[in-house]
């Protein structure tokens, strides 16, 4: 017989460009913790199937479940966030769409040139050239840059133009952290999303991943969302 969790389980959702591997310096300290940890391994094809495989990994842990989202991965968690597994919601320099948006219509309003100066469309998908890290996440060292570069995940072009399928954020708590010196997702936008949700908002002298910049800062507000919920539990 599995053992009662006491403790919400965590659900790791990725952006572009990267894939589960991005959050392993979040994941293996808050595995030691005893914390129940996954992460949802999408193909950034279609969010209609990256929140179906978020919702199918939600079954893969026990509950209250904490969905976590980087970038794209909150507009992933935004969708995914409205199954009755999910409690909570941490968002990492992540978009977070209303019913009628998408990512193209929210960033347009907030520009950053920077990264997407440093792409490209080959074989379907856009890719990020090696120069790109520098924008996408030069606070890391010149070693973890290349690492991202060589892991990185690949969309499809369609991705940026997808609706959610679902606003979670209106109905459960939020919690957000703004990348100040994010080059990808404008720290503005993300203070915008924040600010309209609700949510309960750290900001960070980082790149657009402090996941693997500031990890500590990241862990420290997943615990304080699985604390809230831990005691919102308790309280029903």
């Amino acid at each position: 017989m599995k053992p009662t969790q006491t403790k919400p389980s965590i659900v790791f959702c990725h952006g572009l460009w990267a894939d589960g591997s991005c959050f392993t310096k979040l994941i293996v300290p808050l595995q030691a913790e005893g914390y129940e940890c996954i992460a949802a391994q999408y193909g950034l094809n279609t969010t209609a199937e990256d929140v179906a495989l978020t919702k199918a990994t939600i079954g893969r842990v026990s509950g209250p479940v904490i969905l976590v989202g980087h970038s794209y991965g909150g507009s992933v968690i935004t969708g995914a966030g409205t199954d009755d597994r999910v409690a909570g919601l941490v968002y990492i320099c992540a978009l977070a769409p209303d019913a009628d948006e998408t990512s193209q219509t929210q960033q347009a309003n907030f520009p950053t040139t920077d990264v997407f100066s440093h792409i490209e469309v080959v074989d379907g998908r856009i890719w990020l050239r090696p120069e790109g890290t520098k924008y996408f996440c030069g606070d890391l060292s010149e070693q973890e840059q290349k690492l991202v570069w060589a892991t990185q995940g690949v969309p499809k072009p369609d991705l940026f133009n997808a609706k959610a399928g679902g606003t979670a954020w209106k109905s459960k708590p939020s919690w957000y952290i703004v990348g100040k010196n994010d080059h990808t997702v404008h720290p503005d936008l993300e203070r915008f999303f924040a600010k309209r949700m609700g949510a309960k908002v750290t900001e960070v002298a980082s790149s657009h991943v402090p996941m693997l910049s500031h990890p500590d800062v990241v862990i420290d507000v997943i615990r304080s969302a699985a604390k809230a919920v831990q005691e919102a539990k308790a309280a029903a």
